[in-house]
């Protein structure tokens, strides 16, 4: 459950959980405010800073979500700005359509189900029904250095924790910034900046099935190599 500021670090990281349905609740400017203060403590290059947030709410946001869902509808392919990879292969797959199977079944969306499957699916570029979206985007100019990339995923990592120490609940997506020129007309995103990602935000609805869902990690001694260190006694 999202906490409060008493809760150690270590409680925040590993009670943080993707949240997919949200209170009809709205959330106060000031904590929005006060998450993204922490949020920016987040280290960056050379003290870069290269990020920006535009935090959306109400209308703008409702006609965001129209935009995405009219469009990705109509078959209009998508624009994303960020760059993009390959689709995922071999145990990068594998634990993407382990979460996929979480998630599905504890919404009961069985696999021939197609509406419901789609539904799903808009329920992504509708920013998964959230309150508020933040858009976090960078500076063009620094479009061709890793470091930003790198910076921006930083701080977004940031942004999800602090929210879930002040109560709140988040889930970082590409949905709702793929249809990007619907995105950058309804947020006012000036043109000098690059699209990254969005981050759905809002109070959880502890009622809704998918936030029960708690994602797993790999051991860390399949994720890291010690070099130098004397050996552990069995």
């Amino acid at each position: 459950m999202a906490g409060n500021s008493e809760q150690t670090y270590e409680e925040v990281v590993r009670g943080r959980k993707s949240i997919r349905g949200y209170q009809d609740k709205p959330v106060p400017q000031d904590l929005i405010e006060e998450v993204l203060e922490l949020a920016m403590r987040s280290p960056s290059s050379m003290n870069t800073q290269p990020w920006h947030f535009h935090v959306i709410t109400g209308e703008p946001l409702d006609r965001i979500r129209k935009g995405n869902t009219d469009n990705i509808l109509a078959g209009v392919p998508d624009s994303r700005e960020f760059r993009r990879g390959e689709p995922f292969a071999g145990v990068h797959r594998d634990r993407q359509v382990e979460v996929a199977k979480q998630l599905f079944g504890a919404m009961g969306i069985e696999r021939d189900d197609k509406d419901r499957r789609q539904d799903w699916v808009l329920r992504g570029f509708r920013q998964f029904d959230a309150p508020v979206c933040v858009i976090v985007t960078y500076d063009k100019e620094l479009a061709g250095s890793d470091d930003t990339a790198f910076d921006c995923g930083a701080v977004t990592t940031s942004l999800v924790n602090a929210a879930w120490s002040r109560g709140l609940g988040c889930v970082i997506n590409s949905q709702g910034i793929m249809q990007s020129p619907v995105v950058r007309e309804h947020a006012g995103i000036p043109d000098d900046q690059v699209i990254m990602k969005a981050v759905a935000m809002g109070f959880p609805d502890y009622d809704f099935p998918a936030n029960e869902v708690y994602s797993n990690r790999k051991p860390v001694d399949e994720a890291a190599r010690f070099v130098g260190f004397p050996d552990r006694e069995n």
